[in-house]
């Protein structure tokens, strides 16, 4: 009389006690594990894998981590890639972030024992990087400090000018009318499409007139029969301006010339300008509020602000990127061209694929039309399938019937990763015609 191979399945408990799931039971937790352990004993019993395979399978099905959220190497040639979180943090940015996870001194003046202000280390590192902004704040993104400052400066029952060309749709199908509207103000359009001028706006400033908003069109560029008006030549209509200019570029930058920056826009007189801290800044999704110290500390003070105020760990990675080296997006927008070409080329070669230029884009909303003249290497295009799927993700992007891995969007420190995994991607598929 045979035995049924399905008592030879090992038990849960002998299961969790292998060293090996143990130690992985320590990092994503013992229940996670559990479902991974139970998983392979289902597949044991319908007879997809044998008994004494099922201790393996555990192993080879068990997280690297408690998080879903994967490493991915971007060689998309778009430096900031909302899909794929936007701006890589700095090394120092990531080890402030170990720090802050830990219990720290966020809200406490360690001198005096008392209650200090919230992320005065990261306020006082964006405020010397905008010195010409007497005050500053911080929301948890970009969209955050506009309906913050739309809030507190116009608020229910009151009124926002804006040109009816900048009532743009952002990312997501999230439309910024929409979220102005949410505020309770009511919105009033100037100008035509394309063309607005001041004459536009002073007619539509009355006593029901909380701010004039102008917008940064971020993903588009309207050519041809054109005009627009810049936001410091609107500061004589009595009252404030707020120009949200998105991208998060705080001084003007040789590569991006028509980009507006924050220094350039408080310069001409704007008394408060909104952006993004996980773009051209290349930090942590955050919302930066920099203008006048009366204007930001009404802002500030608004009840709104508690809710949209950010957490330690952004904190702390703001002011390590405002404080300390050149963050990856920096390093990537300046790239030097043929530098891109001279690792295209050793990348190529160790994997056999083709060095080849490209155009890389900003990306995230930022310099829209601005192409980046860059190098990477060509595959076959079901490679783009295939790196997806490896142990370390790589997103490239398909052209002209070619998988490209544009060289831009990868720090150079990363090329050996890279090569490695498109050595893993070869491997598991048949090889290309």
């Amino acid at each position: 009389m045979s035995t049924d191979p399905r008592r030879r399945i090992p038990r849960t408990d002998a299961l969790l006690a292998d060293p090996r799931v143990a130690a992985a039971a320590a990092v994503v937790g013992k229940a996670r594990v559990k479902e991974v352990v139970l998983g392979a004993q289902q597949r044991a019993r319908a007879g997809e894998i044998g008994p004494d395979a099922v201790a393996d399978a555990v192993v080879a099905g068990l997280p690297r981590s408690a998080a879903s959220l994967r490493p991915v190497l971007n060689a998309t040639g778009v430096v900031l890639h909302t899909n794929l979180g936007r701006a890589p943090l700095s090394d120092a940015a990531r080890d402030a972030l170990v720090t802050a996870a830990g219990t720290t001194d966020v809200e406490l003046d360690l001198a005096t024992g008392g209650r200090g202000r919230r992320g005065a280390g990261a306020m006082a590192a964006l405020a010397d990087a905008v010195p010409d902004a007497g005050g500053v704040h911080v929301t948890n993104n970009g969209a955050a400090a506009l309906i913050l400052a739309a809030t507190a400066l116009a608020g229910p029952g009151r009124e926002i000018v804006i040109a009816r060309g900048e009532m743009v749709e952002i990312g997501d199908g999230f439309r910024l009318p929409e979220l102005l509207e949410s505020t309770g103000a009511r919105l009033r359009e100037v100008g035509t499409t394309n063309r607005v001028r001041v004459d536009d706006y002073a007619a539509a400033v009355g006593p029901d007139t909380g701010m004039i908003l102008k917008v940064h069109p971020s993903n588009f560029v309207v050519q041809g029969f054109t005009s627009s008006v810049p936001a410091g030549d609107l500061t004589g209509l009595g009252v404030p301006v707020v120009a949200d200019i998105g991208s998060g570029l705080l001084a003007p930058h040789p590569l991006l010339p028509d980009e507006p920056d924050a220094a350039s826009e408080l310069r001409a007189g704007v008394p408060l300008v909104t952006a993004s801290g996980d773009k051209l800044l290349g930090g942590p999704q955050a919302g930066l509020l920099l203008g006048e110290a009366d204007l930001v500390h009404r802002v500030r003070r608004h009840p709104l602000a508690r809710a949209l105020r950010v957490d330690k760990l952004t904190l702390a990675a703001l002011e390590a990127t405002l404080r300390g080296p050149v963050p990856p997006v920096r390093a990537m927008l300046e790239a030097d061209v043929d530098a891109l070409r001279a690792r295209a080329r050793t990348v190529a070669a160790a994997v056999g694929g083709e060095a080849v230029d490209c155009v890389a884009q900003v990306g995230g909303g930022g310099a829209p039309g601005v192409d980046l003249p860059s190098a990477g290497v060509a595959l076959p295009a079901e490679y783009a399938e295939a790196l997806r799927a490896g142990e370390e993700p790589v997103v490239g992007r398909v052209e002209h019937g070619r998988c490209v891995l544009d060289l831009r969007s990868v720090l150079p420190g990363d090329d050996e990763r890279l090569v490695a995994a498109v050595r893993a991607a070869a491997a598991r598929q048949d090889p290309p015609s």
